[in-house]
């Protein structure tokens, strides 16, 4: 942890955009202690970084966000990964927690889910995301 006690947080996105707009959320609750915008640099990204947390969007370049989570494997000491992403069919939710993912926040709902999330995660709960436009029947 963090000299002030805030959780570290890596970030793995390919868009500009939404790391800079997560980074502005976070700040005040964590501490954001890298970015990386390719799944083939996370693992040497968290050896260098040390995170509680690794906020990972699916669609990256190099390596995708379930592939990343899939090669970092389980064990105690790695960190805990939200998925951020746009997706919101039930196999990517399936194969993220498959993958080993603590949280699935969809980016329509950043704002609202993205921190209670994290929080969840480091509580060892899951979290989902609600779909914004529910499916006929759901």
């Amino acid at each position: 942890m963090a000299s002030e006690n805030r959780p570290r947080v890596l970030l793995a996105d390919d868009h500009p955009s939404v790391i800079e707009y997560v980074s502005n959320l976070l700040s005040k609750n964590f501490e954001v202690v890298g970015v990386v915008s390719d799944g083939l640099l996370v693992a040497d990204a968290i050896k260098e970084t040390h995170p509680d947390l690794i906020v990972m969007d699916i669609s990256m370049p190099g390596l995708d966000g379930i592939r990343t989570a899939q090669s970092l494997g389980r064990s105690k000491d790695t960190p805990k990964i939200v998925f951020l992403t746009v997706t919101d069919d039930e196999e990517y939710i399936s194969a993220a927690f498959a993958a080993g993912a603590a949280g699935y926040v969809l980016k329509a709902r950043i704002q609202s889910d993205l921190i209670f999330a994290l929080h969840e995660a480091l509580l060892g709960k899951t979290f989902v995301s609600r779909r914004s436009n529910p499916r006929r029947g759901e």
